[in-house]
């Protein structure tokens, strides 16, 4: 049975949110408690992201520190 044939029998079935967030979406049908878990969903990211920048500096320092000319 085809996708669109079992949509005509049970219905479309209804959409989710989706499980993460997009950039620009429209949150007019969002829950005030979804919109909260999304916040804590990006600040989680944002920290990631904050994390894994200082490690690649480190990374940089430390090699521009081993490869600098020796006086």
């Amino acid at each position: 049975m085809a996708k669109d044939d079992e949509d005509a029998i049970f219905g479309a079935k209804p959409k989710k949110a989706p499980a993460q967030h997009e950039i620009g979406a429209d949150l007019s049908a969002v829950s005030v408690s979804e919109l909260q878990e999304r916040i804590t969903l990006l600040e989680r990211e944002v920290e990631r992201c904050r994390e894994n920048m200082r490690q690649k500096q480190a990374s940089a320092a430390a090699a521009d520190a081993f490869f600098r000319p020796k006086p």
